[in-house]
């Protein structure tokens, strides 16, 4: 009898490809709004990162899943580790036929994951589409540009993203979600607002301090750069907490330089809460990183960017962000006031998890 019961169509399937600190920290709510909704959910964690403080502390911290495939990567060359990935991928593919294979930002697990996909003819949506350093010397900058051009689905995260993506035709795949970064930035604000600052011994966390984290390739590998940012580090007046990326650690032990110096306090990567504690009761944050940027934004504190760009223009409205590539005057930038002005709100409102699993359900 034709029309008397429902149709009960299968789930949508989804899997996430992750490999790296910043997309663990945007599976986070895109996981729990998929779990809420009934989505199937694979995670794929390549091992792009494998230091615990990396990876394993953010899944544990996080309240995600534990991965259902982990690649084990691990580091290498940008070509070799991509290639790795890429092999890997077909056969975790073949085994899920996802309806969706989502990668997040800019990585080399983003890239491997998108090209993986598209070659087995598998639908591809790009969470954090549409960023545009203009710096074709980033291998983040290469990641993001061709996975936008390759993915089916576009999931954007500002309005000036939208108009990156138009401006390379590719508006009719765009969607703006907002940004999920703000989802659980504000999620774990309110949560840890009300507990103690977790520093490196000798800072007071009571006291004014500078949160710091540097680790691009641009900022590490060449010794004089390093040697000078180093430097610069130790100028500013008030104790600087130094979150030593592996990679800094790496190529400072390479180069010689000696990152304690001055009142800096070097110390390993924060969990994420700890992180968001730790830069919410800061007086500034020195950094190279794109998320951080965002992060220091979304929680009112100022930030000086130690670039020459940044994806995330918006944090520059008011002096909120400053790009120091030079690094004069970083000593005296740190720690300065907060802008007077009222910040803007052009990352969402903390939903897009939400609006990403309507689009991939739609």
């Amino acid at each position: 009898m034709t029309g008397r019961w429902p149709v009960r169509l299968p789930p949508v399937k989804v899997l996430s490809v992750v490999g790296a600190r910043p997309q663990f920290v945007k599976l986070a709510p895109v996981s729990a709004a998929f779990a809420q909704a009934g989505v199937q959910h694979v995670i794929v964690h390549t091992g792009q990162h494998y230091d615990a403080l990396m990876s394993d502390a953010f899944f544990s911290d996080l309240l995600i899943p534990d991965p259902d495939v982990h690649l084990g990567v691990g580091s290498a060359s940008h070509g070799v580790q991509t290639g790795t990935m890429l092999a890997a991928m077909d056969a975790v593919l073949d085994e899920h036929r996802p309806d969706w294979t989502l990668v997040y930002g800019d990585t080399n697990s983003t890239l491997a994951g998108t090209l993986a996909a598209v070659k087995l003819h598998l639908p591809v949506a790009h969470l954090e589409a549409g960023l545009r350093s203009f710096n074709r010397r980033m291998p983040e900058e290469h990641n993001r540009v061709l996975t936008d051009h390759a993915a089916d689905l576009l999931l954007a995260p500002t309005q000036v993203a939208m108009g990156h993506l138009a401006r390379e035709g590719l508006a009719d795949r765009a969607r703006l979600v907002g940004d999920v970064m703000t989802d659980v930035c504000y999620l774990v604000r309110d949560a840890v607002a009300a507990g103690p600052a977790e520093l490196p011994a000798g800072i007071d966390p009571d006291g004014p301090y500078v949160v710091a984290t540097i680790h691009r390739a641009d900022n590490t590998d060449d010794p004089a750069r390093l040697e000078a940012i180093a430097a610069a580090l130790a100028n500013i007046p008030v104790p600087v907490a130094l979150l030593a990326h592996p990679r800094l650690r790496a190529k400072a032990a390479d180069h010689g330089i000696e990152l304690a110096r001055g009142k800096v306090q070097v110390s390993d990567p924060l969990p994420y809460p700890a992180l968001v504690r730790a830069v919410l009761g800061s007086a500034g944050v020195v950094t190279d990183s794109g998320g951080l940027q965002k992060e220091a934004f979304l929680l009112g504190v100022p930030c000086t960017t130690v670039r020459t760009e940044t994806e995330w223009t918006e944090t520059l409205e008011d002096g909120w962000n400053l790009l120091v590539a030079d690094l004069r005057g970083l000593d005296a930038l740190a720690a300065r006031p907060a802008p007077k002005s009222e910040r803007a709100h052009p990352y969402g409102d903390g939903h897009a998890a939400e609006r990403v699993v309507a689009v991939l359900t739609a």
